[in-house]
């Protein structure tokens, strides 16, 4: 079940951005619209869009309905990537296999592209199926999640621990506002696409929190035991910074993996037909990119 319906996912979701997202023609911006769609369409594992479509699958709603809230979230999670990749950020050449938008469009273009990408999509959800409340409260989940409150400000604080030591608490602030916010985001996204209560609002949102914590976590394991083909970018680029490898160490983490996953879990047992997801919360920890 497990590869099948993540296939699934992943084809629907990739046909959905390359017709639906940033497909415009006969512009004089072209080249914007071409840096966009560099890395909006790059392939990656779509966790995010898979995350919305299926939790909309799980509280009894059409998940294909739900593609607007999962294109408008992967183009948010894109727009992210370009801008860490910068030199003013991480300075990285290299994203899903790939030179990274600013080696192929040049700085302007890829800060620019990014700026596009988040703006549209609130357009993309804005146009989705769903009533007006419905609608708002998903630009509102968004806007939180990706903002000041959300990615950016994990961003922030991930900047500005660059040149001390953190606590472990300091770190965790980090990683559920840079890492977790998005996967929040998604997770309940897709309980308003289909439908859920505000029940299953509450326990998608620890659900997230747990898994977020995992999938980073995971994160900063492979970036010390991973390798550049495996990860399709440069490894070993986190030595020096706060992560939760340099605070426990790999053995120590691996166990934190395991236990965050266990706990996500744990969460979805107030969601019918929840077999596919706790497979692929299970999946993610022993993930090798």
């Amino acid at each position: 079940m497990l590869n099948n319906r993540t296939a699934e996912y992943t084809a629907f979701i990739e046909k959905y951005l390359q017709e639906n997202c940033v497909n415009y023609s006969k512009i004089p911006q072209k080249t914007l619209i071409d840096a966009m769609r560099y890395s909006l369409l790059a392939g990656g594992k779509r966790l995010r869009p898979i995350l919305v479509l299926d939790f909309c699958r799980m509280c009894g709603g059409d998940w294909q309905s739900a593609a607007p809230f999962a294109a408008a979230l992967e183009m948010i999670h894109t727009y992210s990537l370009i801008h860490d990749d910068l030199p003013c950020m991480d300075n990285d050449d290299l994203r899903r296999g790939r030179p990274t938008n600013h080696k192929v469009y040049g700085e302007a273009m890829a800060v620019l592209a990014g700026d596009a990408l988040l703006t549209e999509a609130f357009t993309m959800v804005a146009s989705a199926p769903f009533d007006a409340e419905t609608i708002i409260r998903a630009v509102t989940v968004l806007a939180e999640c990706a903002g000041a409150l959300g990615m950016v400000g994990g961003q922030v604080l991930d900047i500005q621990s660059e040149t001390r030591e953190c606590t472990e608490q300091e770190v965790l602030n980090i990683q559920e506002r840079k890492t977790g916010a998005l996967i929040k985001a998604a997770c309940v996204l897709g309980v308003l696409a289909g439908g859920g209560t505000e029940e299953q609002i509450v326990w998608a949102g620890k659900f997230a929190r747990h898994l977020g914590l995992a999938f980073q976590i995971r994160d900063d394991i492979l970036d010390v035991i991973g390798t550049e083909e495996e990860m399709g970018k440069a490894v070993g680029t986190d030595a020096g910074k706060n992560t939760f490898v340099a605070l426990h160490g790999l053995d120590i983490c691996k166990g934190m993996v395991k236990s965050q996953t266990a706990a996500a879990m744990d969460c979805l047992f107030f969601f019918e037909n929840n077999e596919y997801m706790l497979s692929l919360a299970q999946s993610l920890t022993d993930r090798t990119n």
